[in-house]
């Protein structure tokens, strides 16, 4: 029989494909392969589907997927799951003696879920269809009667054009590859590209267009004439030679563009031979003149086992039923269409070889079985990027409403959740997943949400990305995470500007305390400040806490001073002490700050005022120790604070005198 190929010729979608197997660490793998590590590793085919409805059956134990280079017979393995990957490593030990042991083996093996998401060529693929994607959740309110299936047909040539652009770059990287094997890799994933494509070309013409029997067949035609293009590549090589008529594939082009339907390409290739040789030129005129008025879309009688004669010239059992149809059925109802494609697939088959992944999800297409084609592509495919896309379309087109899940979602919700998260494994793409979840009304908010708290904040722009996002969703518990974090960052880096602003947008009164402690401490160390902006600028914040309000109006004595308004600034210094919102242990420097002020030529501080900045200053120094802060004893015993004290009673008392005879001269006039 002959080789089976995939669409477009360029390699086999299943065990027996022109790409072979899985490869150790690749992200392609097919039939029993990749189902079985799918299942064991979270893959598209994960376990998970037994949740689904309707499909309900139970699956069999999934198959031992064996890690290159693990004997799991001598060595005992542990694994743990990440947001998108699997760490597994040996645990097993070496006694040396009793009460030492040694590991065994010091690696460990990362188990990538969906490894796809890697790929820059496929990048783009994500990139694309997730423009369609939002776009078609807008529109929905919008679409009604005719307009809207015509509008979800654009929408799913929308992805095809997406798939089949992203397959020829694939295509392209694949010839230019010098490495053997990588070359092999991009042709194993342009296989896989042109099997989603035409899948989709068939769920499009049967599930979307839902033509009725006559245009039916002709959007088959067009489905095979795209996908099995080795006819136009043939067709390139015969006419770019010199002589075409004399090519050795001339007679095989023009029985494949009959058996294709394509009769006017047919006519026009019969008329160059009989333009070139006289002796051929009245059969090819009977021969055309027969395929001009062959009857369309009405009774024919096809020879069927003439047409199987020609399995050799028509790659598969998929285009065999289009031409079948074509020449004995062209008026085939959608209805009987299963008939028809399984009877097709058994006689191509012939019994030699069983059914490939591809096969069966054509077939349940032919059986209208949607739910089945979803599950099929899922175990087939390498990621979650086609059921979900197809899923969300389909049930835009109504088809899937009554297929809801026991545990609050639905088909299409639990493949986007599962899309999403696959896009959150990735640096950036995790982006993209944002608004999946957000097309989600039953668990996106939740899953978004867990999610969001696992992103790496590796820089502040991604950090700001993240917190816009949780901000325009209102996620008030993860803004405050993030800000945290941030601010953890930022005093560990001494960015003390950077850490007050993020504990301030946090919310964090505990945090933008510890901060403004620090600036004080800074303060105390080097007699300025730094980030003076930040501070002069805190606004209604600084009442987060007492201690940035303490803060905030320190800055503010500061200001007053410069500008040269002592009145305001001595008030301003004598109630942050005297309302308790200074810490005790900044009461000295208050007091130091206090003694250029008190040696001014006029009074700043009245009677009153000085007294009190007396209490505060006996205060301090009276012997009565305070909890965490410096006691009494260790000032005393301190020369240089010792000093200052002795330095401000003088300047206090001094300035005590001044006021009351100031005072006091006031009164008598």
């Amino acid at each position: 029989m002959a080789e089976r190929r995939g669409p477009c010729g360029i390699g086999g979608f299943g065990p027996a494909g022109s790409t072979g197997g899985a490869r150790a660490g690749s992200s392609l793998a097919t039939g029993a392969e990749l189902e079985a590590r799918a299942r064991s590793f979270g893959g598209p085919a994960n376990s998970r589907w037994l949740r689904l409805g309707a499909m309900e059956e139970l699956d069999g134990e999934p198959t031992v997927t064996l890690i290159p280079g693990v004997n799991s017979s001598k060595k005992q393995m542990c694994f743990d799951w990440g947001p998108g990957e699997m760490l597994v490593c040996e645990t097993s030990f070496n006694k040396k003696e009793k009460s030492e042991t040694v590991p065994g083996c010091p690696f460990i093996y990362i188990i990538r879920k969906d490894v796809d998401v890697y790929s820059q060529i496929l990048r783009k693929l994500f990139n694309e269809s997730h423009g369609i994607f939002v776009g078609l959740q807008r529109i929905e309110e919008e679409l009604t009667g005719k307009s809207r299936k015509a509008q979800l047909v654009r929408v799913s040539k929308n992805y095809r054009s997406v798939i089949r652009a992203c397959m020829e770059e694939m295509h392209q990287v694949a010839i230019a590859a010098k490495d053997p094997a990588c070359s092999c890799q991009f042709s194993s994933q342009v296989s896989i590209l042109s099997a989603m494509e035409l899948i989709w070309n068939l769920c499009e013409i049967l599930f979307i267009e839902v033509a009725p029997a006559g245009p039916l067949l002709l959007h088959l035609l067009d489905w095979v004439r795209l996908h099995v293009c080795e006819v136009d590549n043939l067709l390139a090589d015969v006419l770019g030679s010199e002589n075409p008529r004399k090519h050795e594939s001339f007679w095989k082009l023009v029985t494949i563009l009959v058996l294709q339907g394509r009769l006017d390409e047919a006519r026009q290739m019969l008329s160059k031979e009989a333009d070139s040789s006289p002796t051929s030129a009245g059969m090819c005129r009977i021969l055309g003149d027969l395929m001009r008025t062959m009857p369309v879309l009405s009774i024919m009688l096809g020879d069927e086992a003439a047409l199987l004669e020609q399995k050799e010239l028509l790659n598969n059992w998929y285009h065999f039923l289009v031409t079948r149809l074509l020449y004995s059925h062209p008026t085939v109802k959608p209805i009987d269409l299963h008939f028809y494609a399984q009877s097709s697939l058994d006689l191509f088959l012939g019994g030699e070889s069983s059914p490939e992944p591809l096969d069966n999800i054509l077939m349940a297409a032919f059986e209208f079985d949607i739910h089945q084609v979803i599950k099929e592509c899922s175990i087939a495919l390498s990621n979650w990027w086609f059921v979900a896309h197809l899923t969300d379309l389909l049930d835009h087109c109504k088809l899937l409403q009554s297929h809801n899940l026991y545990f609050g979602s639905n088909m299409r919700e639990f493949l986007l959740l599962e899309y999403a998260s696959g896009l959150f494994a990735h640096h950036s793409l995790w982006q993209l997943g944002v608004d999946y979840f957000d097309y989600c009304p039953e668990l996106g908010r939740v899953s978004l949400e867990l999610h969001i708290e696992r992103i790496p904040l590796s820089t502040e722009q991604k950090a700001l990305k993240v917190l816009r996002i949780c901000e325009q969703r209102q996620m008030t518990e993860q803004v405050r995470s993030i800000c945290k974090i941030l601010a953890m960052k930022a005093v560990r880096n001494n960015r003390l500007g950077s850490a007050l602003s993020w504990s301030i947008r946090a919310k964090d009164a505990a945090f933008a305390t510890l901060v403004s402690d620090r600036f004080l401490r800074d303060y105390c160390e080097r007699g300025c400040f730094s980030d003076l902006d930040l501070i002069d600028n805190l606004g209604p914040a600084m009442m987060l806490s007492d201690r940035l309000t303490f803060l905030g109006k320190y800055r503010e004595f500061h200001r007053l001073y410069g500008e040269k308004r002592f009145v305001d600034a001595a008030s301003l210094l004598l109630s942050l002490m005297t309302s308790q919102i200074a810490p005790r242990s900044f009461w000295m420097t208050l007091l130091t700050d206090a003694l250029p002020l008190l040696e001014q030529k006029q009074v700043i501080f009245s009677a009153e005022q000085t007294y009190e900045l007396m209490r505060c200053l006996e205060d301090l120094t009276s012997g009565r120790p305070v909890h965490g802060e410096p006691d009494a004893q260790r000032l005393q015993d301190d020369d240089i604070e010792t000093t200052k004290v002795e330095m401000l009673r003088l300047a206090l008392a001094r300035n005590l005198a001044r006021a009351i005879i100031k005072e006091g001269s006031l009164e008598g006039s």
